[in-house]
């Protein structure tokens, strides 16, 4: 049997030849025309013809014909290894969302480390975007974006290791400003961030940060390190340039990241970025205890939060 390389149960093991033990989030479920709960529709569209990636899209049932909503681009979580955009978590959770904040939604799959490292998801996922630009003029290749897909009121979303998807699709569109698009808000759930020296209480659980340190290099191989910007945004020069005008970050009182959540904070708000940042921390809550425990009240208010950033006019 092939030697173990790592061992990050209970999500996945690595070993020496290559093959890779997915513990968790290997499940996923078909798309609905009418889900029986929240009478929300999705359907797969594929984005990435050359990849052969989709995205599965939410729509409220009921939106009258030609009315546009504001759409989430989402990125799902699973430390770049695990998950789908396919998995009856996020698309229970999307679902949900979908139908209390009257939004459409681009839900984003995109290739896994270690098969396709690192910064393979980033490349997935700035396509998906390029994407969804495409239906700028009304003639795109999905009649659901041309007909419902306010493209002038976008926000990009994600949890872990998709929130630091997020972070990256919202620099790379505010250095290069993808035209057809205006990405209004950025919403990052427990955020994968990281970094050499350990910050807050982080030196209390350095085995725990160890084995995220060694996620990260695993993920992406070609990385200059554990202080990358796109690991370490605080060693960003160009953090001010975070292409969007609100930022909302959620993070989660019992869960190591959140030292990093707390940290991205502050830095952008020294980084001179003229947006409006705010963050919120849920009390007694573990690392995306919203997904694995929706009904709770502290979920409950968590996506009361994100409804409203995701409603905001101006």
């Amino acid at each position: 049997m092939s030697k173990l390389v790592l061992d990050l149960y209970p999500f996945f093991k690595v070993y020496e030849d290559g093959h890779v033990d997915r513990l968790l989030g290997s499940t996923i479920v078909p798309p609905s025309l009418d889900d029986p709960e929240t009478h929300v529709q999705s359907k797969d569209v594929v984005y990435c013809p050359q990849s052969n990636l989709s995205s599965r899209l939410y729509l409220p049932k009921s939106t009258p014909p030609n009315q546009k909503l504001p759409l989430l681009v989402y990125f799902h979580g699973g430390g770049f290894c695990i998950e789908t955009a396919f998995s009856p978590t996020y698309h229970n959770y999307l679902n949900k969302l979908v139908s209390e904040a009257n939004i459409a939604v681009v839900s984003v799959d995109y290739r896994r480390a270690p098969e396709h490292p690192l910064p393979a998801a980033y490349d997935d996922s700035w396509t998906a975007l390029k994407w969804v630009a495409s239906h700028s003029n009304g003639d795109g290749p999905e009649e659901w974006l041309n007909l419902h897909a306010n493209l002038d009121h976008v926000f990009l979303a994600g949890d872990s290791a998709g929130a630091n998807i997020a972070h990256f699709i919202g620099m790379r569109f505010g250095k290069e400003k993808l035209g057809g698009i205006n990405v209004f808000g950025i919403v990052l759930i427990h955020p994968y961030f990281g970094g050499k020296e350990a910050i807050g209480d982080e030196g209390k659980i350095l085995e725990m940060k160890s084995k995220f340190d060694a996620l990260w290099l695993f993920t992406y191989p070609g990385v200059s390190g554990l202080d990358d910007p796109v690991i370490n945004p605080g060693f960003d020069s160009n953090l001010s340039k975070l292409g969007c005008r609100k930022l909302l970050v959620i993070v989660a009182e019992k869960d190591m990241l959140k030292f990093r959540g707390w940290d991205y904070y502050e830095k952008v708000k020294e980084s001179g970025w003229d947006g409006c940042v705010e963050i919120m921390e849920a009390k007694e809550e573990e690392h995306v205890f919203h997904l694995i425990k929706p009904s709770c009240d502290n979920a409950v208010e968590m996506m009361k939060k994100m409804v409203d950033f995701l409603n905001q006019a101006n």
